[in-house]
């Protein structure tokens, strides 16, 4: 169906009228509907993998992994965990509120509140955020991109199954569908894409004041370095594995690598070595290899690839048909060429050699880029290591691993600067979907005059001042 502006505003008004029934206040309530959405995840499970190998090129295994799996250990989570997060917080008052000693500290709900999901995750980064606006006690108008059509359409049946309009739905739709979203007047956006379109989400939300969310890839991409003392062939193995995964279109993923110059041409042949063992000489032809998203994407990739063809070692072909390019490394590319200055999103993978005794110049360029989502470092030095992960910005990262911060329970997924704001994922997806309230609770009787005026009479004026210095100390 194709949404209008009037279909959207009923929708989020139905939507806001059940949340002031005060329904999604009861945090057992919440349970329930984490549960139902977990079991709807689990029956819908083969459709879904079809959707998403339709969608993607996903095979069944790497779409449980990346997207179905991740979102039902993440509502496990938040079912275990809920009501120790909802709980009121207590706190003492202090000596210059007494006799009002006990303040409470409430953890409300926004109210209606806005996902709109990418394509390259459609199911995890869909309803992995419903499950934190779930837990949150809020109501969710999820947009869901229209690229990935199959797998939007699945879960668009999937949650009218299971919840009323009024509670979740599932929207599909274009960027003018969005934007009729965005029109509308919510209590909170979380967002997932792209720094460009990040910039008009907040200027949409800031003519509301409405609370805003991004989860974003980072304008230069994400860097790995890797020093000269690394394990070079575990480096090699694991970043195989991360760039063939999705066919690079994760926000997350290695934009490129740095390698220090004195083991660089070790670590091509290790790399080259590792993706021919984990996906073939020839990946494209791979059934397990993901397809990029679109046709659009797929030029976008062999247009750039073909700018550094004779730089290419290894790749640099596919199939348009298919959509499915090789996993391609360009080798060697400058710190400052056109290809590593901006985000990718795809299979290509330049490597840029520098000397290891330069290294803090190279981390220095890094930082002056725009923030990356993730930093990755492979080196024995881990005081080294300790040291620049504390003082670069990013979202977040390894040492000596790729990706697996993401899957890690009690931790928080974020983004700072051009890649994003916000935290999500266990109780951090909670926070980002709730409020913290004060309330202090007052007492009628006992009360000392020292906030009254008159502050200056002689004896009593000195009396106040002095207990007013020892009580706000």
């Amino acid at each position: 169906m194709g949404y209008t502006q009037e279909d959207i505003h009923n929708i989020v008004l139905k939507q806001r009228e059940f949340f002031k029934t005060g329904t999604t206040l009861d945090v057992n309530w919440r349970k329930e509907q984490l549960k139902k959405l977990k079991q709807a995840l689990i029956d819908n499970t083969e459709k879904i993998q079809e959707a998403l190998f339709q969608d993607l090129g996903r095979c069944d295994t790497e779409a449980y992994i990346l997207d179905i799996g991740d979102v039902i250990m993440e509502i496990n989570e938040c079912i275990h965990d809920l009501k120790r997060w909802a709980r009121p917080e207590t706190h003492m008052s202090g000596l210059l509120c007494f006799p009002s000693t006990k303040t409470k500290v409430y953890k409300m709900p926004y109210g209606v509140s806005l996902i709109i999901s990418p394509f390259n995750f459609p199911v995890l980064l869909s309803m992995g955020v419903v499950a934190a606006a779930i837990s949150g006690g809020n109501t969710c108008v999820v947009k869901t991109s229209s690229k990935s059509a199959h797998t939007t359409q699945a879960l668009k049946e999937m949650i009218a199954e299971t919840f009323s309009e009024e509670y979740i739905t599932v929207i599909d739709g274009g960027h003018d569908v969005a934007d009729f979203c965005l029109n509308e007047r919510v209590d909170k956006i979380f967002y997932t894409g792209s720094p460009n379109v990040a910039k008009h989400v907040m200027e949409c939300a800031s003519k509301n004041l409405t609370p805003v969310a991004l989860e974003l890839g980072g304008e230069t991409g994400n860097w790995c370095v890797i020093r000269k003392d690394a394990d070079i062939k575990d480096a090699a193995r694991k970043i195989a594995f991360f760039k063939i995964c999705n066919s690079g279109q994760i926000c997350i993923n290695i934009n490129q690598v740095a390698v220090a110059e004195e083991v660089a041409d070790e670590f091509i042949e290790e790399l080259k070595k590792a993706i021919v063992s984990q996906i073939g000489e020839r990946p494209f032809l791979n059934p397990e290899y993901p397809k990029l998203i679109s046709r659009k994407a797929y030029e976008w990739c062999s247009e750039e690839a073909l700018e550094y063809k004779d730089r290419i070692v290894f790749g640099g072909e596919g199939d348009i048909e298919t959509q499915k390019y090789s996993t391609t490394v360009i080798y060697p590319v400058k710190i400052d060429e056109k290809i590593v200055l901006h985000e990718l999103f795809c299979p290509l993978l330049p490597v840029v050699p520098y000397k290891d005794s330069e290294i803090n110049e190279l981390m220095d360029t890094i930082r002056d880029r725009e923030h990356g989502l993730a930093l990755y470092l492979f080196t024995k030095d881990l005081k080294w290591a300790k040291k620049e992960m504390q003082v670069q910005q990013y979202g977040g990262g390894c040492i000596n691993e790729v990706c697996l911060h993401l899957m890690v329970k009690g931790v928080p997924f974020n983004g700072t600067g051009h890649s994003g704001m916000g935290a999500y994922h266990g109780e951090w997806g909670f926070r980002e979907f709730t409020h913290p309230s004060t309330v202090l609770f007052g007492k009628t009787h006992m009360n000392l005059p020292l906030r009254e005026h008159p502050y200056d009479k002689k004896f009593f004026g000195m009396k106040k001042k002095s207990l007013l210095k020892s009580f706000m100390k």
